[in-house]
Order: structure tokens, then C-alpha cells, then sequence
């Protein structure tokens, strides 16, 4: 049975697709967790290794025909080794969600005690949230950064591993704007008998930049997600110790995971690629050049960062001394109709909900993706607090939406 003709295309669907390239390419990308990725990650996930069914790892596959797909996972799979100097890798996961539940699997049984950042101070769902299944299926308890500077107490993390012997402490966050360095975490997790899992789901492409610790010296297992700051396709890797490396690929095949996306392991594998090479340390070094001189800005139009600023990709933004009336959601959806995207983030102890919050989260890895820097941040910034002022005018917001697509013009993704 042939494919439908050509003269019956699929006009609704590829017209949307065409919409929403338009509205990225013309507007201010800051979503945190966002990326552009590059043309060559795209055509390896939008190729015909994603007709085929690969169950299993290399050499040890459930169907035939997989030498080619072999070929390619075991390359991506060096690949991510080399970047991080880990002893092993699986580059199976799905997502950075997935990766973290079988990483889990692997190490831990249900009812487990775990020590995991709070989700409303910068942790993620994954890190025990009762809402998400790591709070459902282990017992997880939750440090959280302190009401004076914002930051993660060690001191705090450290007592409550002592109090609790956990099996597991995870470092790492979602929302958190510090440096996060493993170091500590490790000598706490020795001290107390606990593994390390360390989600660098956020940092990983400047781990890989060397503009972060990298982690892998010092855990016992390195999660992350292959999108955000390490541009390459949506999608999970676990790193691990050669001690770990076969519960790990027993958690997530069988038993998270089915077939392997074999096209988007291919654009991984052009990810990891892309990452080594040298100028890729220069983009994670101007990504955070770019969040300092964004939440410089910031603060000068009047708002306020949580933790006083940012050493990593993105940073908290408190609306709160700004306009005392603003909300997160609000300023999301008016951000939106200026041609600005970012997301509602609850600030620390946020007095309002999650649904509404008192805060934005706001990334640089796009628009330096796109290729601007320090002047083009104090722009954006003004840009921002423009139209949150002027957040009833709809001429004015107009107006701000055409000088978002002018600087994008100058910037163009693709």
C-alpha cells in the first residue's frame, strides 16, 4: 500500500509546525530547561533509524536487523563517556525523568530513605515530590535553601543525613541559580554510608563546557537530560561507576523502558559530538557570561533575583519588589503576548501557589545559542520590565512583540 499522494498533504498539522517555528525564531526564548539544537542533531532524529525496533543494548538485541543501530548507539554511548569520563553510560532514557526513576531502580529498594532538594526550593519532581512516583515509592526527606541567603546549607544537608542515614543523597536541581558543587555532597554521602546521584538534568552542557565541577569523579551516578544547556535532542542519559553499570542497564531495560529511540540516540550521538568540540566551551562560557549580565539588568529595572543573582544558566526572579500585585502566571501570560517566553517558578517559602507563584525562572541558553551577548541582555531586560509595566496596554505590548522580532531578526536561530 503506497504512502497518501502528495496532492492530499497534511496541510493542518505541517502548518502548525511552521507557526511555531515562526514563533521561536521571532521571539525571545528564556525558558530555563529550552535549547536551540542544531540542524545536524535534527536531521539524525527526523531520519529512518526511527522506523526500526531495537530492544535491547548493542550485541544483545531482541530483533534482527541492528547491526547498523549497533553501530550508532555504541557511538554515542563512547562518546558521552569521553565528554565526562565516566566509566559507563546508558543513553536509552527517554528523559531526564526517566533517567532519575531507574536510576532509583537500580540502587535503591521501595520504602528506601533518600535525601532529595524540596521541590518548592529548587528541587525537582523526580526528587521526591509526593506528587510524582519518587515520593510515592521511596522515602524521601527534603533539605531546602535557608531564608536569609537562599543558598543550600551544608551544614543543614549534613545533619539531616546524619539524622536520617539515608541510602541515597541527590544533589541537583531545577530552579536553584548557584553553582552546585559535588564535592561536599560526596564527603557527606561517605560520612553518612550513602550513595550519590547527582541530576545535572540543567548543567550538563556546562559541566561539558567546563564552566561547572563535573560531578562524575565524585558520584556514584550522574543523571541528565540531553536538551538544555547541552543542545542535543529531548531526551535522558545515565552516567555511572563500572559498579553500577549493569543494575543501571537492567533498570532501565526491562524495566522502565521498552525499544530504544534509536533516531534520537543517533542525535545524541551528534550532541556529544558537538560538545567536544572546542567552541562548544566558549558558548557554555557566554551562557553564563549572559545569565550574570541579564540578572544585573534585571536588578537595575527594579526586580529582585532569589539568592542575589546567578553563577550558572538561569536565575529566579521575585516579582514581588517589582509590583507587589504581579504574579507569575500573569507575568508569564503577558510575557507571551509580547513575544517573550519564560515560565511561572515559586520563589522560596512562596506565599502564593505553584498554579500562581510570586516568580519567573529566566534562561540564556537560547538566545546564546542565537548568538547574543552582554548589550543584548540589558535590552531584553528593559524589553521585560516594559512590558510588565505596561501590562493592560495592548498597543504597547504590540509595540514591545515588534521590538522583540527586531532583535531576533539580528540573532536569527536558523
Amino acid at each position: 500500500m503506497p504512502f497518501p499522494s502528495d496532492t492530499t498533504p497534511d496541510t493542518v498539522v505541517f502548518d502548525l509546525i511552521d507557526r511555531e517555528v515562526e514563533r521561536q525564531c521571532t521571539g525571545l526564548q528564556l525558558i530555563a530547561s529550552e535549547n536551540f539544537t542544531s540542524p545536524a542533531v535534527m536531521r539524525a532524529v527526523g531520519s529512518a533509524l526511527t522506523n526500526k525496533y531495537a530492544e535491547g543494548y548493542p550485541g544483545k538485541r531482541y530483533y534482527g536487523g541492528n547491526a547498523i543501530v549497533d553501530d550508532i548507539e555504541s557511538i554515542a554511548i563512547e562518546r558521552v563517556k569521553a565528554l565526562f569520563g565516566a566509566d559507563h553510560a546508558n543513553v536509552q532514557p527517554h528523559s531526564g525523568a526517566n533517567a532519575n526513576m531507574c536510576a532509583y531502580q537500580a540502587i535503591l529498594n521501595p520504602g528506601d530513605t533518600v535525601l532529595g532538594l524540596s521541590l518548592d526550593h529548587g528541587g525537582h519532581l523526580t526528587h521526591g515530590s509526593p506528587v510524582n512516583a519518587s515520593g510515592k515509592l521511596y522515602h524521601f526527606v527534603a533539605y531546602k535553601v535557608t531564608p536569609g541567603d537562599e543558598r543550600i546549607d551544608m551544614d543543614q544537608v549534613r545533619e539531616l543525613a546524619l539524622e536520617h542515614r539515608p541510602k541515597l543523597i541527590v544533589a541537583g536541581t531545577t530552579s536553584y541559580p548557584r553553582r552546585l558543587d559535588p564535592e561536599p555532597f560526596k564527603a557527606i554521602a561517605d560520612e553518612v554510608g550513602a550513595l550519590l546521584m547527582f541530576d545535572a538534568a540543567h548543567i550538563a552542557g556546562l559541566i561539558a563546557g567546563g564552566v561547572h565541577p563535573n560531578p562524575v569523579p565524585y558520584a556514584d551516578i550522574v543523571t541528565f537530560t540531553t536538551h538544555k544547556t547541552l543542545r542535543g535532542p529531548r531526551g535522558g542519559c545515565i552516567l555511572s561507576t563500572a559498579e553500577h553499570a549493569a543494575a543501571i542497564d537492567k533498570a532501565v531495560f526491562p524495566g522502565w523502558q521498552g525499544g530504544p529511540l534509536e533516531h534520537v540516540i543517533a542525535g545524541k550521538a551528534v550532541a556529544f559530538h558537538e560538545a567536544a568540540q572546542p567552541s562548544f566551551g566558549e558558548y557554555a562560557k557566554q551562557i553564563v557570561v549572559n545569565a550574570s549580565a541579564l540578572a544585573e539588568a534585571l536588578v537595575q529595572q527594579g526586580f529582585r533575583l532569589v539568592s542575589g543573582g546567578t553563577d550558572i544558566h538561569l536565575m529566579v526572579v521575585d516579582l514581588r519588589p517589582f509590583d507587589a500585585d504581579l504574579t507569575g502566571k500573569e507575568a508569564q501570560a503577558v510575557l507571551d503576548l509580547a513575544g517573550i517566553t519564560l515560565n511561572k517558578n515559586s520563589i522560596p517559602d512562596d506565599p502564593r501557589s505553584p498554579f500562581v507563584t510570586s516568580g519567573v525562572r529566566i534562561g540564556t541558553p537560547s538566545v546564546t545559542t542565537q548568538g547574543m551577548k552582554e548589550p543584548e541582555m540589558a535590552q531584553i531586560a528593559a524589553l521585560i520590565a516594559r512590558a510588565l509595566r505596561h501590562r493592560t496596554d495592548e498597543a504597547e505590548l504590540a509595540a514591545v512583540k515588534a521590538d522583540v522580532a527586531a532583535l531576533c531578526g539580528r540573532f536569527p536561530a536558523y
